[in-house]
């Protein structure tokens, strides 16, 4: 390629040797190195690879294209085009190949001399090469030679002159007559051979890319195009071409070829090559004159075949092997998505072109992903405790343990959850308590408030008509000061919402006080005693604390702190207990010394300290806040709740609108759809319930559950919301229609066709002592017989041979209740035959063949969720 860039050509059976062909043809080895292995007068291509000159051959001048040989013998022999049209055949190295001696030299010369442009071995016949000359008018431009012709006795004038103008030559190794002439009058740029048949030929002429075939030369296939240069075939998609011109790549579909399927634009600068990517589908690489950047395009997703409106999608990225510009590059043909880039002065480098990443989480948690053709797997370790799993890993074991579906002691859904969440626990102790006091309401004769039990405390404390002060003293103290207190219904029923008290109009705190000593809350005991003034049991339950079996010693300074309790402003002891109080770790410690050492009235310390549990605040508020002071807290607590997502909230929003705001940030913040559904579920009002929100978490939870295959699941929970929402229970969607008059065959023989009181067998009101449906209601038509037992559809399934396992759980004669899915009626989509459900799963439990004669239908292989088995069930 004298006077040209230089390209490289890869060995077809050395995966380790390349040529870099311009004015002489270098053969090049390509070795893995270390870092510094590289041997003396190697090249170094990359940190790990090195290439050595084997070869030069200096011998054909005027080089314009080089190919290849197909065949692995004999070893290294190329044709070379010259500009004069000349196409010879040479070798890099030795060969001791006598058939490689005989073509060695060997020369195919055309009638005119003018450029040769292209050459093309035909991979299945290895003899013929096909060149691609200029135009001449009065030759042909398309050439086929056969290599293994002897040369031709007859020279005419023309070969003549082109011997002698080219040197001395033995007459021996000159081939003048050409298998096949093709083009006549014409151009070509470029050729290649079509693999899907050894006598197609594809030739870039010169305003049209042409099919010619070997069988039949005097007609071709061809469509008018500039796109002639470059034509190559996709080696994974025999069907798919690409071509080019200037800076515009086609991309065409032999089997629709009047037209590109796919015009990609690229630089304003011309393209110099195009090549695809020999082991990666649909990788099309381009590069363009005076660039150092290699553009990929990635036709994967390409529809087959292509549609004639819609272009395929393409994904287009780039790739910079070095700072210098490129000459030419070559796709290395083993190794995935490597290549080899040479410049104009025959630096070299090697580099892999690597695959994006793509990342899927599957339904249980696992990360998989793939690069190039190796695919990985990332699953969750054994062992992660609850607090460190992925909230999906959360849901699908609450799932399996039935969280969310205790009805009758709500609380206990907590438990079901596993962990610790403390908010979780608040949820569902609050659902606990409104529900309890719901059913206490109901069994009165005027219980009609249960509404604003379930709009949360925020709306029972704004509805009511007004509090009475009452002075209190200390209990178990020989303290005189009073400390006033605030009581009315609401503020009693806000207490029982926060589970201080049980019922009634006074306040008794002791069966809760004693509940958290037995789950060992003693500071949140001692606390809530203490603000219910009962100053003896808080110290007495401090000493219960520090002497139990995990109790904490320091407990017993508190409470010896605690006894010495004055209420005079003035006292060391306030002063002190203000100053230490910050020290203790122990939040409802702290709060108990804010609370003795607080002026009256103004309890921010107790209130607005957040490690306190959300519900002994408020119950703490209703207690001691006046009634201008209280609706302000709980309005400023419910707002600081929906903009935190803090599920404690729900007990001052209830299950309203506020409610749904507040799950809405939980689940913006958790992504914990299966608790924000069953929380809408328990006690709403069908306006919450219909919220889109709503609706939304409750569909994406039944998908979730689909997706885990958890489809007992998915049904029970459709059940439960069923009966917490009756609006929800979806209508029947599906029936069995009469083939002949179209209408729809009434359930009860479907379902239950053994009680026959409802239609006769004509479809008509009848005696009592029917008992078997066999015709359509509607027209009276027989129904189908079932392929089994041959009794029509509509009666009750009976023995027949293969159905004893079936029949063992209907047995007529021993259970009076038979099991209805057995009697349905069922058949298959594809050939239309069926019958009773209990013989057709009774007879694919042994066959695959369809039971009619003559019936080659599979049909239970054709059901896609046939052969899957519910992830629930093995649990």
């Amino acid at each position: 390629m004298s006077g040209s860039k230089p390209d490289i050509l890869w060995s077809p059976h050395h995966v380790d040797r390349y040529v870099i062909c311009d004015s002489e043809l270098s053969l090049y080895r390509i070795e893995s190195v270390g870092s510094s292995e590289a041997k003396a007068g190697a090249l170094r291509l990359s940190e790990e690879t090195a290439a050595t000159l084997l070869a030069i051959n200096s011998d054909t001048p005027y080089m314009k294209c080089v190919a290849w040989y197909p065949k692995p013998e004999p070893e290294c022999l190329l044709a070379v085009g010259q500009a004069n049209g000349r196409v010879v055949l040479t070798s890099l190295g030795q060969s001791h190949n006598s058939k490689c001696k005989d073509l060695m030299g060997k020369e195919f010369v055309p009638k005119h001399a003018r450029q040769c442009n292209t050459l093309a071995w035909n991979p299945v016949e290895s003899n013929w090469l096909a060149a691609g000359l200029d135009k001449h008018r009065a030759d042909f431009s398309v050439l086929i030679w056969d290599i293994s012709s002897k040369f031709t006795l007859e020279t005419s004038v023309t070969a003549e002159k082109i011997r002698l103008s080219a040197g001395d030559t033995d007459s021996n190794l000159v081939v003048t007559k050409p298998l096949y002439e093709l083009g006549q009058n014409d151009a070509c740029l470029s050729l290649c051979w079509l693999p899907r048949d050894q006598k197609l030929l594809l030739a870039g002429m010169h305003r049209n890319l042409a099919i010619f075939d070997l069988r039949n030369t005097s007609q071709k296939m061809f469509v008018n195009t500039k796109a002639i240069q470059g034509v190559t075939v996709d080696p994974h998609f025999h069907d798919r071409v690409a071509s080019f011109f200037e800076g515009q790549v086609a991309i065409w579909d032999l089997r629709k070829f009047e037209k590109p399927v796919l015009t990609l634009t690229e630089q304003p600068k011309p393209l110099t090559k195009v090549a695809w990517c020999p082991t990666r589908t649909g990788l099309l690489a381009t590069l363009t004159r005076d660039s150092n950047v290699i553009r990929l395009y990635d036709m994967q997703h390409t529809p087959t075949p292509i549609g004639d409106e819609t272009e395929p999608t393409i994904i287009e990225r780039s790739v910079q092997p070095c700072e210098n510009y490129l000459a030419s590059f070559a796709w290395h043909p083993s190794s995935q998505n490597r290549m080899v880039v040479v410049t104009p002065n025959r630096s070299m480098v090697d580099f892999t072109v690597f695959e994006r990443i793509s990342f899927a989480w599957s339904s249980t948690t696992s990360l998989m992903w793939a690069c190039g053709r190796h695919l990985y797997e990332c699953t969750e370790e054994a062992g992660v405790s609850s607090t460190e799993k992925d909230i999906s890993t959360k849901m699908r074991d609450r799932a399996l343990s039935r969280y969310g579906h205790d009805t009758e002691q709500v609380w206990k859904n907590h438990l079901l959850a596993g962990g610790d969440d403390s908010q979780l626990k608040s949820l569902w102790y609050t659902l606990h308590f409104m529900k309890q006091y719901t059913e206490d309401l109901e069994q009165k004769p005027l219980g009609n408030k249960h509404p604003i039990v379930y709009s949360g405390i925020k709306n029972i404390v704004k509805s009511g008509s007004g509090s009475t002060e009452n002075a209190r003293c200390w209990n178990g103290s020989e303290l005189k000061a009073d400390v006033i207190r605030y009581h009315n219904e609401e503020r009693c029923l806000a207490l029982q919402l926060c589970g201080w008290i049980k019922k009634g109009p006074e306040i008794h705190v002791e069966p809760f006080l004693q509940c958290l000593e037995q789950e060992g809350e003693w500071e949140r005991a001692a606390a809530i005693a203490l603000f219910n003034l009962d100053i003896r049991r808080s110290i007495e339950i401090l000493h219960k604390g520090a002497t139990s079996e995990k109790g904490d010693l320091n407990l017993s300074v508190v409470a010896m702190a605690l006894s010495g309790y004055t209420d005079e402003k003035n006292s060391l002891w306030r002063e002190m207990c203000s100053t230490l109080r910050l020290q203790l770790k122990n939040p409802y410690l702290s709060v108990m010394f804010a609370f003795l050492t607080s002026e009256r009235g103004s309890y921010d310390a107790v209130l607005y300290e957040g490690r306190v549990a959300v519900r002994d605040r408020v119950a703490f508020a209703c207690m001691f806040l006046s009634d201008s002071q209280l609706p302000r807290y709980i309005d400023k607590l419910t707002i600081e709740m929906k903009d935190a997502g803090n599920l404690e909230g729900i007990l001052l929003t209830g299950l309203t609108k506020d409610g749904v705001d507040l799950m809405e940030s939980y689940v913006d913040r958790t992504g914990d759809v299966q608790t924000a559904s069953f929380c809408m579920l328990k006690g709403s009002t069908g306006e919450v319930v219909k919220d889109p929100r709503v609706q939304c978490w409750i569909e994406n939870y039944r998908n979730l559950l689909d997706a885990w295959r958890f489809w007992h699941k998915r049904a029970e929970f459709d059940i439960h919301r069923s009966k917490l929402d009756p609006s929800s229970k979806p209508l029947a969607q599906v029936f069995v229609s009469c083939n002949f008059c179209g209408k729809s065959i009434s359930y009860s023989c479907s379902a239950m066709p053994h009680q026959g009181r409802g239609f006769s067998q004509y479809g008509v009101t009848g005696s009592p002592t029917k008992s078997k449906v066999t015709s359509c209601p509607g027209c009276r038509k027989p129904l189908p017989r079932c392929a089994l037992c041959l009794m029509n559809m509509g009666t009750p399934i009976s023995s027949c041979p293969g159905t004893a396992k079936s029949d063992e759980k209907v047995d007529l004669s021993k259970d009076k209740k038979l099991a209805e899915f057995n009697n349905w009626f069922t058949w298959c989509h594809n050939c239309r035959h069926g019958g009773h459900a209990g013989h057709m799963l009774s007879w694919f439990r042994d066959h695959t063949e369809c039971p009619v004669s003559a019936c080659n239908c599979k049909c239970m292989q054709l059901d896609t969720t046939g052969s899957l088995t519910p992830s629930d069930t093995a649990q």
